[in-house]
């Protein structure tokens, strides 16, 4: 893209950057004169082995780093990152001690806490010694379905002390959708919460709670968290349950000890979003996931100690895994749960004013339907303390990235970035040195050997094609749980390009060395034979103040493929031939002529999964009559009916 770009770092800000003090520590190491960020991501995938052997040390890694760095490097899978190395997650995450704030909480308007370091360390003793009691041991699996709350933080740090293995969802998951996650993975303790607030409303999940505890056998305790004031009503209802207050009761709060084990211990157990079957068990290593946040959160995310560090998430999303490594660079973590337009769309940014925000992260879709709303923070808050604005979740458009800077903030580093559950962390993300240009995430992340490939597996530029990962990193998955010969995972990622992990995403290099994805590749569109994405189309359809949001599919249709938009409509709004013309005109001007649908289709609702993420698939494979096979994956499953059997399809 040609142009200005809409943010540029000045020399000073550079210069205080901690990626510019590691790109020094790293010209130090290497003997090399590193200059400029590709430079740095340059070594940092040609010397794999020392570039994270730099990571540890810089970023503090407590543990035994062991003598081999990568054994196997050209295996993939079957890398080997610090086989010698022995450490416990948790111990990293509370190395602060004192009374400044570890963790803040706002449940919408409803519901506020705030922990101390030495008020997150003992509640976490506590939980510890409970769940000790327990007979847990490394390698038991904890399960949770709690909100974004400061307990959930301490629960999985009382897990990960013990070398157990965390899994989490959020608590309006349905019960068949808990069970298809948990079920598979047979936990020993299983912690819920009695309620929670969403869009000024009180949700009780109690019986929820009953009938899910019921149906995991494995399960010794069911621990119920305080929220709604019924954890221990609910409690009393379940076997072998207790609220929590009444579970650490026994406990005082002493050190806390931490079982150290070998770098690719297991330490969470992610889902795949289920919109096409049972959800995959997704494991990741201790050692893979710390080494790779604390590189993401002190040099692209430019963390520093006592920072304040917020990003909406529920527990069901690899964010919230995500935010709360943030403590193993001393930063406050700034946790919310509830609607983020509860009860306005100014209830982040006072919460980012109120409490010296520094890092706001969000989603793509807060930022459009905030565009949308008429909402312009930049004039109502101060936002002084932000430094940093990010954005994942589906591909920030052109005009999102316009929109923050116009209405939010002028003076910040905006960082749309992606990558997946898959690894829990991202592929590409934001450059704090760089410049940010409209519609781009700004680089390669450090230690990652990102391409685009076309079919035939050569790579590709200027144009559209797979986004793959050549080299081995360490946050790939460890496993999947119940893949004993590992075909599962193989097939996941590897089946497309042998020893190259495809992730799945469709994407471009930009002439300044960033990325446009494009959306998913299996929901890429093919009419005529053509690639097309759909992020393509949205970003054009979007800016229409007329439409709410938009979902794009590729019909079979004729011994073809064409293109379908569903579109929901802001209030009042009809769809007649003058809007339908407007549509059509947006896309082929700000696309082309090939993007343009064959039919355009008003829906009142758009089904999308627990995260927020319009599901492409499943409408698809509701227009084609097959079977959704998880709608419990879904947040509102009922919105499926309204793309069955439409009439307009069937000419």
């Amino acid at each position: 893209m040609s142009g200005m770009p809409l943010w540029r770092p000045t020399p000073q800000q550079i210069a205080r950057t901690n990626l510019a003090d590691f790109m020094a520590r790293a010209s130090a190491v290497s003997g090399l004169r590193i200059a400029d960020y590709s430079e740095l991501h340059r070594w940092s995938i040609e010397e794999r082995a020392d570039f994270w052997s730099l990571v540890w040390s810089y970023c503090g890694i407590v543990g035994e780093r062991g003598e081999r760095q990568l054994v196997d490097g050209d295996r993939m899978p079957g890398a080997r990152f610090f086989p010698d190395a022995k450490l416990n997650f948790a111990e990293n995450l509370l190395r602060k001690e004192g009374a400044s704030d570890a963790i803040v909480f706002r449940g919408e308007d409803k519901a506020t806490a705030r922990f101390s370091w030495n008020e997150l360390r003992a509640l976490v003793s506590r939980l510890q010694q409970a769940f000790r009691a327990e007979g847990v041991k490394p390698g038991d699996r904890i399960a949770a379905m709690l909100p974004n709350m400061p307990e959930t933080v301490a629960a999985m740090l009382a897990a990960a002390s013990l070398g157990a293995v965390w899994s989490s969802c959020s608590p309006d998951f349905g019960e068949q959708g808990v069970l298809d996650r948990f079920g598979q993975i047979e936990p020993t303790i299983f912690v819920a919460v009695d309620g929670y607030w969403y869009n000024g409303k009180q949700v009780d999940v109690t019986a929820k709670v009953a009938k899910i505890a019921a149906s995991l056998p494995g399960v010794r305790k069911t621990v119920i968290v305080d929220y709604l004031g019924k954890a221990s009503e609910a409690a009393a209802a379940i076997p072998n349950a207790a609220a929590l207050s009444d579970f650490v009761r026994p406990y005082a709060a002493k050190p806390v000890s931490f079982e150290r084990l070998p770098f690719s211990h297991p330490l969470y157990i992610l889902f795949s979003s289920g919109t096409t079957g049972i959800p995959k068990c997704i494991v990741h290593s201790a050692g893979g996931t710390l080494l790779q946040h604390v590189k993401e959160h002190r040099l692209h995310a430019d963390l520093k100690e006592g920072d304040r560090l917020f990003y909406f998430t529920t527990c069901g999303w690899m964010m919230w895994n995500w935010l709360v490594s943030g403590l193993a660079s001393g930063a406050t973590l700034l946790l919310y749960d509830g609607s983020p337009f509860a009860p306005d769309g100014n209830v982040l940014f006072d919460y980012a004013d109120a409490e010296q925000m520094t890092y706001f992260g969000t989603s793509a879709k807060f930022i459009d339907a905030l565009r949308k709303s008429g909402l312009e923070p930049r004039k109502t808050h101060s936002l002084a303390s932000v430094r940093t604005i990010s954005s994942t979740g589906s591909p920030l458009a052109p005009e999102g990235f316009r929109f923050v800077y116009d209405a939010i903030k002028e003076d910040v580093h905006l960082a749309s970035i992606s990558g997946g559950t898959d690894i829990a962390a991202c592929f590409v993300l934001g450059v704090p040195t760089e410049p940010v240009w409209v519609g781009e995430i700004q680089g390669p992340g450090l230690g990652m050997a990102v391409d685009v490939w076309d079919d035939e597996g050569m790579p590709v530029r200027g144009d559209k094609g797979e986004l793959v990962c050549i080299k081995a990193f360490p946050s790939m998955p460890v496993m999947f749980w119940n893949d004993p010969d590992g075909a599962k995972y193989r097939s996941a990622y590897f089946e497309r390009f042998d020893n190259v992990w495809c992730h799945g995403d469709f994407a471009e290099w930009t002439e300044h060395g960033g990325m446009v994805i494009h959306g998913r590749s299996d929901a890429t569109l093919n009419p005529g034979g053509v690639r097309i994405g759909t992020a393509e189309i949205y970003n054009q359809v979007e800016q229409l103040p007329e439409v709410a949001e938009a979902i794009c599919i590729g019909q079979d249709f004729d011994n073809d493929v064409r293109v379908i938009l569903f579109v929901r409509l802001a209030d009042g709004v009809v769809l007649d031939a003058a809007l339908e013309d407007t549509i059509k005109r947006k896309i082929r001007s700000g696309a082309s002529p090939r993007h343009v649908p064959a039919k355009i289709i008003p829906v009142k609702d758009i089904p999308r999964t627990k995260s927020g993420k319009i599901t492409e698939l499943a409408v698809r494979d509701v227009v084609h009559g097959r079977t959704v096979k998880n709608q419990e994956a879904l947040a509102n499953p009922e919105a499926l009916d309204l793309f069955r059997d439409l009439p307009e399809l069937a000419r």
